[in-house]
């Protein structure tokens, strides 16, 4: 690398090296952005399914208070200050209910990393997409909030993915059809408190599965790794392609999440069950222990700890638990 000094300023004569530089230093300041959002966002405890109804309904009844505000013009002042004072508890709740389910957003946000959009961005995006969400959720079908706030936040970064990387024009013909595909899909998101599968959006709509997936496919536009990025068109997408090698800022969330995660499933273990685990697995210093050197932790025999293990996993295999740290891993 050659570089000139000229009034304190670095004159760079290799175009590569400076986006390179660029990029690393873009990088630096997403990392400590991003690990300053988690800090954050990780002071929030997590909410059971019976915190997730009871706020859905202070949401529910702040919206209604604030219609009523708005259309019954002969309440008394007290009912109005009520009222106020509902759809303030009510914006209160949303704010919970979106605030506890932020690191839903990042796990998610990772998975599209190294495709043209910068993380932060990416979490924005998913942001948008969760607030979609609790707008939209009906906590009378008795779903779990995360599984029906994962479609909306997914779709909402994979849409602008598409919109910034557009490279190939989609048919004129296919627009209605994709629009009526996104729709079947929000309304068996409803009913369902899940993604349909192609099975399912093909029923609705009277197709194959097959085709459901070339629909599908169209909103899957190929983006060339030559492709500029920037007003300045000094960086390209691959620029942006991921280092296997490196330790990224990613990479660090998700460890970090998926750390108060298992801490979070553990707790709801005995005591003696979560010992079992920690020094199995070596979640405490990295270092698996026997079974047999596990017996002398706990002053047991072997085949002791062995039972323990086979009845903790079992535990831990139970939905209730292992849906909760499957967005973190492979």
């Amino acid at each position: 690398m050659t570089a000139a000094v000229a009034n304190d300023d670095f004159d760079w004569d290799d175009d590569e090296t400076l986006r390179r530089a660029r990029r690393d230093a873009d990088q630096s300041v997403t990392t400590d952005s991003v690990r300053a959002f988690i800090r954050q966002i990780g002071k929030v405890a997590l909410l059971n399914a019976e915190q997730e109804v009871e706020l859905a309904r202070r949401i529910e009844a702040g919206l209604y208070a604030a219609e009523k505000l708005d259309s019954d013009v002969e309440l008394s002042d007290q009912a109005r200050r009520d009222l106020r004072w509902i759809v303030r508890d009510g914006e209160r709740a949303k704010n919970h209910l979106l605030e506890a389910n932020l690191r839903l957003v990042v796990s998610l946000a990772k998975r599209y990393t190294g495709r043209g959009m910068a993380f932060l961005d990416l979490i924005q995006e998913g942001n948008l997409g969760l607030i979609r969400a609790v707008e939209k959720f009906d906590y009378t079908k008795g779903f779990k909030f995360s599984t029906y706030a994962t479609w909306w936040i997914r779709q909402a970064i994979t849409r602008a993915m598409a919109d910034q990387a557009r490279t190939i024009r989609i048919p004129v013909h296919m627009v209605e059809v994709i629009n009526k595909l996104g729709r079947i899909q929000r309304e068996l998101l409803q009913d369902l408190g899940r993604a349909p599968s192609p099975d399912e959006l093909a029923k609705e709509m009277d197709i194959t599965p097959e085709k459901v997936l070339e629909i599908q496919q169209y909103a899957r536009e190929p983006v060339s790794l030559n492709q500029t990025i920037g007003d300045e068109s000094d960086s390209q997408l691959g620029d942006f392609i991921e280092d296997t090698d490196a330790v990224v800022a990613f990479d660090e969330i998700s460890f970090t999440l998926l750390r108060d995660e298992l801490s979070s499933v553990l707790a709801t273990l005995s005591e003696r069950e979560a010992g079992v685990v920690r020094l199995r697995f070596g979640l405490t210093d990295g270092q698996p222990r026997t079974l047999d050197e596990i017996g002398q932790v706990y002053g047991v025999t072997r085949e002791r700890i062995r039972q323990i293990e086979s009845k903790t996993m079992s535990k831990l295999r139970h939905p209730s638990r292992s849906q909760v740290l499957r967005d973190y891993l492979p």
